[in-house]
């Protein structure tokens, strides 16, 4: 028996025992709720994609070409779209995620207004954008059945027994729109108690993987831009296990952790880290700082002075009170971020790079697998790279290297679009459109994601709709650049009623009210029109 028959048998059997009063509640109706809701709460969502998570973590470890890829979200309906898009071009959401970007919800969902990525919005803002993201996810589950059981309704009325099968069969066999979603916790939002309170937020609201940062919560920086500080490994480590304790308390055993590093392009800390014995992981940490031998002599008023192998030590301390790094230690120090973590209940690493390279990303990896063979990344392919130009002064420095002539191309200005058509520049493009292959082949990267591409992509087109709307083109500007496409791409969006539930409601309407339901999709709706 199909599950559709089978649920709507078990809601028979619960009508029949509770007596005539009950018979005009449907079996078949009360099925079709049951299997438009699949999932109740989100720790029922939770739990479902971890474990889809955890799956593809064991095929990826099999097969380097099985990696996953994510766009960021900022909404609901983004996120909606993106796997209404997925399931419509490719026909499966397998090994396909979203992505809640920290810088997102700072600059797009906090009640203070757009704000840098700083850890300065509200914290709660997180947890409530993963529920929204899965309440429009859940939402796209019920439209798409809704449609099955009309076209179930129209078979039926036809006596067409081979499509009542047919669609009964794809009842039983759809494929939900909710995915993993990797949620941004920035560094916490606070001291471990805060993670672990935050971290229990977003895991009640549906995240099944959680990715935090080794930056101090409150100097938090985005991860591209200067001024990052980091914290020693000890107090990272306490909001990893953090997060790994809210996991276990809910019931989400198989939750994923992502520990991000953004020691690479991080030269500063907040406190020097305690240390028992030589070499042990503070002393580790404390080893990168940029310091200068000093006497008692020399010492001054207010020095912090650190004793190491019998030498007086002085690190360099800034006005702002924070210590500094040595120069050219960054890769080191994510390294042993990465190892460090991995061995304290992390489960996949991110590496916040400043350019998209694979040759600097494998280095990295390389080193980190000779201590963790299995070690995997989630990877930031940000919008804040210059791709274009990136990849071709890589081409440029390749072609150079192999003693191939470049002097028709300027290097510094390979961004220029009188390059666009050169054999240097497509070459640019084949390694860019092949990155997230060679990367996950070669690099160990599991996870590709952009963090901010509704971002720019709400921006291009509200550009273009803006210059021509109000200008020349007028009404013209939204027919033929939206509307029309639209129609003929086949884009669910263009009955924005449907989208919105209206069709739905007119079901359970009739559901509650049968025929003196009063429904909106009568003949003179115009979404009939398309």
């Amino acid at each position: 028996m199909s599950n559709y028959a089978n649920t709507a048998d078990q809601a028979g059997a619960v009508i029949a025992k509770n007596g005539p009063s009950w018979n005009a509640i449907s079996p078949e109706y009360v099925a079709r709720m049951r299997l438009q809701n699949r999932f109740k709460t989100g720790l029922d969502i939770a739990r479902y994609t971890a474990k889809i998570m955890r799956e593809d973590m064991a095929a990826y470890d099999k097969d380097a070409g099985k990696y996953t890829q994510s766009l960021g979200c900022w909404h609901g309906f983004i996120g909606q779209q993106k796997l209404i898009s997925i399931k419509k071009h490719h026909g499966s959401t397998q090994r396909r995620y979203l992505y809640l970007s920290g810088w997102m919800v700072a600059a797009l969902r906090s009640d203070f207004g757009p704000l840098p990525d700083q850890s300065m919005h509200e914290k709660t803002s997180v947890s409530a954008l993963i529920a929204e993201l899965y309440t429009f996810l859940r939402q796209a589950d019920a439209r798409e059945l809704g449609g099955l059981f009309r076209d179930l309704d129209a078979a039926r009325d036809a006596k067409d027994a081979a499509k009542e099968k047919d669609l009964l069969n794809r009842i039983d066999n759809f494929q939900t729109h909710v995915v993993p979603i990797i949620a941004d916790i920035d560094a916490g939002f606070g001291n471990a108690e805060a993670t672990y309170l935050l971290a229990k937020q977003m895991i009640e609201a549906g995240a099944c993987c959680i990715q935090i940062e080794n930056q101090v919560s409150d100097e938090k920086q985005c991860g591209h831009q200067d001024g990052k500080v980091t914290v020693p490994h000890e107090d990272f480590l306490a909001k990893i296990r953090a997060v790994r304790y809210a996991f276990m308390e809910l019931g989400v055993d198989d939750g994923v952790i992502v520990a991000r590093t953004d020691s690479l392009g991080a030269g500063l800390t907040k406190q020097i880290a305690y240390t028992r014995e030589p070499g042990d992981l503070g002393d580790q940490y404390n080893s990168f700082l940029d310091c200068e031998e000093v006497t008692p002599a020399t010492m001054q008023n207010g020095d912090v002075i650190i004793n190491r192998g019998g030498k007086l030590l002085r690190p360099k301390r800034l006005p702002s009170n924070l210590f500094q790094f040595r120069s050219g230690t960054g890769e080191d120090r994510c390294v042993l971020d990465c190892i460090t973590s991995l061995q304290n209940g992390a489960d996949m690493l991110w590496i916040e790079t400043e350019k998209p390279h694979i040759g600097q990303i494998k280095g990295m990896v390389d080193r980190i697998r000779t201590v963790v063979p299995n070690a995997k990344l989630v990877y930031n392919n940000s919008p804040s790279f210059n791709w274009t130009l990136n990849f071709r002064q890589q081409v440029f420095d390749a072609w150079s290297k192999d003693g191939k002539d470049v002097s028709a191309y300027d290097r510094a200005k390979l961004m220029n679009a009188d390059y666009d058509a050169s054999e240097l520049s497509k070459e640019a493009d084949r390694r860019i459109q092949s990155f997230q292959r060679d990367a996950s082949r070669d690099a160990g990267i599991f996870h590709h994601l952009i963090t901010l591409p509704t971002y720019h992509t709400a921006a291009l087109s509200t550009d273009n709709l803006a210059k021509g709307y109000f200008g020349e083109e007028g009404m013209l500007a939204y027919v033929a650049g939206v509307q029309r496409k639209e129609i003929r791409e086949g884009i669910a969006c263009v009955k924005h009623q449907n989208m919105s539930g209206s069709d739905i409601g007119d079901d359970h309407k009739e559901y509650f009210a049968g025929e003196a339901a009063l429904k909106a999709g009568g003949k003179h709706n115009t979404m009939n029109q398309f």
